[in-house]
């Protein structure tokens, strides 16, 4: 049986010397040929998932919901956790090879049932994609009392991947891809007060830090699953229209932010400018399966390419989105990403295998 371009694009990335993509060494593009109108049809073309297993939080909506479709269609059995069963059955109904099964982000226990029946099955996990995320939420806490953007968009996302961990193992040449923001430039990792116990608590704050952490576990995770064949990567899919994370904005904030009129209807000529679905998951199958990135790891992407490193010198507008891009190096902090990595194990309370 012939290896699908899939393992060899891995087992090429294995041999090689391993690099970690502290303080940005790695980050600078590549020249990909994609970019921000590409999408994810463009990015999977001629590459075969077949006998490939893969799993999408989040995967009955949105971005996540166009991974799934494009993973499916490429080959893949997909495992869809979600915290609605009923809604995820529902927007997923007519796909084949997708399994969908009971999970909370927030709830630690139903995060080690996932994966215990996962693991049960014996198979391998070649595509952990931690796409599922919240925003603009008001203060929320989980039964442990953590704030809930850090809870849902890195907490329960560590979580998950450490319990996985010997499936990821066990693929021998395998993805985990964080589904970051550009609103990680909003607020680097507050590690005296990730809980907002003692300041006042502000949303966008707390999805920044939040972003953040997706993209330093991205780092640390890649060096230390790089020499088990598994590679890491974080991205930003760009301003998407058409996706449910804005459900819980503010009345009134897309108006402050220049974005729609007083009636609520976005402006044409921002509409123009921003992402459909299919764009928006384009960098999240570019990171997922292009072999150009065979021998590197720990990187933030968008618009399908490796992004540059923003020191400031990138001048960003909310009303045109396609200034919306580059990573900040306290992102990708070594020392940021290790400090993370310990506060993550303890807030936890689960430890990554070797």
């Amino acid at each position: 049986m012939h290896p699908s371009n899939f393992d060899v694009l891995n087992s090429i990335g294995m041999k090689g010397k391993i690099q970690a993509n502290y303080n940005g060494l790695l980050q600078k593009p590549i020249g990909s040929g994609f970019g921000y109108r590409s999408t994810a049809s463009d990015i999977i073309e001629g590459i075969d998932l077949t006998g490939k297993i893969a799993l999408v939080t989040g995967g009955h909506a949105g971005i996540g919901l166009e991974t799934v479709k494009t993973f499916v269609r490429a080959g893949a059995k997909v495992v869809v956790p979600a915290r609605d069963i009923h809604k995820a059955e529902k927007n997923l109904a007519g796909l084949e090879n997708v399994l969908i099964r009971q999970m909370d982000l927030m709830d630690p226990g139903s995060i080690d049932l996932l994966a215990v029946d996962f693991l049960a099955t014996g198979e391998p996990l070649h595509l952990l994609i931690n796409n599922a995320g919240i925003m603009w939420v008001p203060l929320r806490r989980d039964k442990r009392g953590y704030e809930s953007q850090l809870a849902t968009n890195h907490l329960g996302h560590f979580h998950l991947t450490a319990r996985l961990w010997p499936a990821l193992k066990k693929a021998q040449g395998a993805r985990v891809v964080n589904v970051s923001s550009y609103g990680h430039q909003m607020a680097p990792f507050n590690f005296e007060d990730p809980n907002f116990l003692h300041r006042d608590y502000e949303t966008l704050q707390g999805y920044g830090q939040s972003k953040t952490a997706n993209n330093l576990f991205a780092v640390e995770l890649d060096r230390r699953g790089a020499n088990f064949g598994i590679r890491a990567f974080s991205l930003h899919p760009g301003s998407v229209y058409g996706t449910e994370l804005g459900r819980d904005a503010p009345a009134g904030l897309f108006q402050q932010m220049g974005l729609q009129d007083a009636n609520g209807d976005i402006y044409p000529e921002v509409a123009a400018k921003l992402k459909n679905v299919a764009q928006g998951a384009a960098t999240t199958i570019w990171c997922a399966t292009s072999p150009q990135l065979k021998d590197i790891g720990g990187v933030y992407c968008e618009n399908a390419d490796i992004a540059e490193l923003d020191e400031g010198s990138i001048e960003h507008k909310y009303d045109d989105p396609m200034t919306l891009h580059g990573v900040r190096s306290y992102s990708l902090d070594e020392r940021n990403a290790k400090k993370l990595w310990a506060l993550s194990e303890h807030m936890t309370g689960v430890l990554l295998p070797g």
